[in-house]
């Protein structure tokens, strides 16, 4: 008799256990405000780049390493707020990281300093997508054998 209890009351907890909805998985907002943007929307801006300014906020060995935009400001994340005086206000702004998470941080805070901000663009995300990057690679040192 004690068993069937037992395995009554496991059939019971089992079947209570499944009933219960699942909870919603969290979801994660992005850290930033600023508009991803698409391969395609990012092409129109690259058209006119009289009215373009391209930040990139990447670290130099990222760019050679990964590959970046033909024509940009390159400007490291932790240099920006102390570089806006050099940053001209009268142009569009789209920044750039690898994914766009720092670049959409970047964004924010240009916006917020009153400049005009289309939005980030993670050059990986452009590339997968089917666009192009320039391929950089550094002048040799001085130092290095083979640039003699």
């Amino acid at each position: 008799m004690k068993h069937v209890l037992l395995a009554m009351s496991l059939v019971m907890t089992a079947t209570a256990f499944a009933q219960q909805p699942a909870a919603p998985a969290a979801q994660t907002e992005p850290a930033f405000k600023a508009h991803v943007l698409s391969r395609a929307e990012f092409d129109v801006l690259l058209k006119h780049p009289e009215k373009l300014l391209v930040i990139d906020v990447r670290r130099p060995y990222e760019l050679t390493a990964i590959g970046g935009f033909p024509v940009y400001l390159s400007i490291q994340q932790s240099d920006l707020e102390s570089s806006l005086a050099w940053i001209p206000k009268d142009r569009t702004i789209v920044t750039v990281s690898n994914h766009a998470a720092r670049a959409g941080k970047a964004a924010d805070l240009l916006a917020a300093k009153g400049f005009k901000v289309a939005g980030a663009v993670g050059a990986q995300l452009y590339e997968k997508d089917g666009g192009t990057l320039t391929k950089l690679t550094p002048p040799p040192s001085p130092a290095d054998p083979a640039a003699k």
